[in-house]
């Protein structure tokens, strides 16, 4: 039986020049292309490409934004350090641990620390007794609420009307809206919603922490929430 010859056509030098002539524009041709890329990746700079804060803007989110009441507080050590936030993975809740007490109680309250120099504590949102959302800092600042989780996180410091730390209905509902807004704002989801309890082991926010399964239902409804948003 015959063995097939390979026949292979032997090639000039001025072929071998040309093709390594073509590859080598081939290879610059690809590198522009990356670099051009990369470049546009840098500029845009999408959510996954960076540790930098970064929001998702338009008027789908726009129009999903809850009712807020902003009250900044005064640029201060204790409460508003001004610090830039990082790239947002997070939303961690809690409980104001003051029942009884409104949302601009709680947000005068972080106010007047800039100059009773207690300590240092602070929330983006605050969320009322009667559904009330006081923001007290930007969400592309610094609040101080959550511990090692504060430069990366949106803090919502939420009212109770006794000890036992339980959200009445106004109160929840707009938990769960802020929420999904946040989660839509900073293409997070239900999982990317915490308690303070999660962070520190804090009991905080109190009704979540020694109710699992209440806390389990809110994170459904921040999710059923959010697919209504989208």
């Amino acid at each position: 039986m015959r063995k097939k010859r390979n026949y292979h056509r032997k090639l000039t030098d001025a072929q071998r020049k040309r093709k390594i002539r073509r590859n080598i524009r081939l290879g610059l041709l690809i590198l522009l292309v990356l670099a051009v890329l990369f470049e546009i990746l840098r500029i845009v700079k999408p959510a996954w490409f960076t540790d930098e804060y970064v929001e998702l803007k338009g008027k789908d989110i726009d129009a999903a934004r809850p009712d807020i009441d902003v009250e900044l507080l005064t640029v201060n050590p204790y409460s508003r350090p001004g610090t830039e936030a990082k790239k947002i993975t997070g939303v961690v809740v809690h409980y104001t641990a003051n029942p009884g007490a409104s949302a601009m109680d709680n947000r005068n309250y972080f106010e007047n620390l800039k100059d009773s120099h207690e300590t240092k504590v602070s929330s983006n949102f605050v969320v009322g007794l009667e559904g009330e959302i006081v923001q007290c800092v930007p969400t592309w600042e610094e609040a101080y609420a959550s511990n090692s989780r504060n430069l990366d996180t949106v803090s919502i410091e939420c009212c109770h009307p006794d000890e036992t730390g339980k959200f009445n209905d106004k109160t929840y509902q707009s938990m769960v809206e802020l929420c999904a807004w946040l989660c839509l704002k900073f293409d997070l989801d239900g999982n990317d919603v915490i308690r303070h309890y999660d962070v520190t082991g804090k009991d905080c926010p109190k009704y979540f922490v020694e109710n699992e399964k209440a806390w389990e239902q809110f994170r459904k409804d921040v999710g059923k929430q959010l697919d209504r948003l989208k």
